[in-house]
């Protein structure tokens, strides 16, 4: 006997909700018909890949920049509309963001 069974038996009138199962992810970021672009660069002499591009709610690009850096187990920040990642990992960014279904163009190198 499950939990269902047991539920019905203690509650026999109960009817129980109807849910929608939908195969939308977790996340509810805004996509975006222009590619996000991922570009590297050096400063101070150590590597970072910068992502910038993103025309939906800053929230949301925060968001995104929180779980490319639990991902990647890497150190970044979000400033002025862009994502700093410490490290070259443009490769890994970007095959994260085509999973999540972003365009993402690739500048410099």
């Amino acid at each position: 006997m499950d939990l269902q069974d047991q539920l019905k038996n203690l509650f026999p009138e109960h009817e129980p909700e109807k849910t929608e199962t939908t195969s939308k992810k977790e996340n509810n970021i805004w996509l975006q018909d222009d590619p996000i672009i991922c570009k590297y660069e050096k400063r101070k002499g150590k590597p970072i890949t910068i992502l910038e591009g993103y025309n939906g709610a800053e929230s949301d690009f925060k968001k995104l920049a929180k779980e490319l850096k639990t991902k990647l187990s890497v150190g970044g920040s979000f400033k002025n509309g862009q994502i700093i990642i410490q490290g070259d990992y443009r490769d890994k960014i970007m095959g994260l963001l085509k999973e999540k279904g972003f365009s993402v163009k690739r500048v410099g190198g």
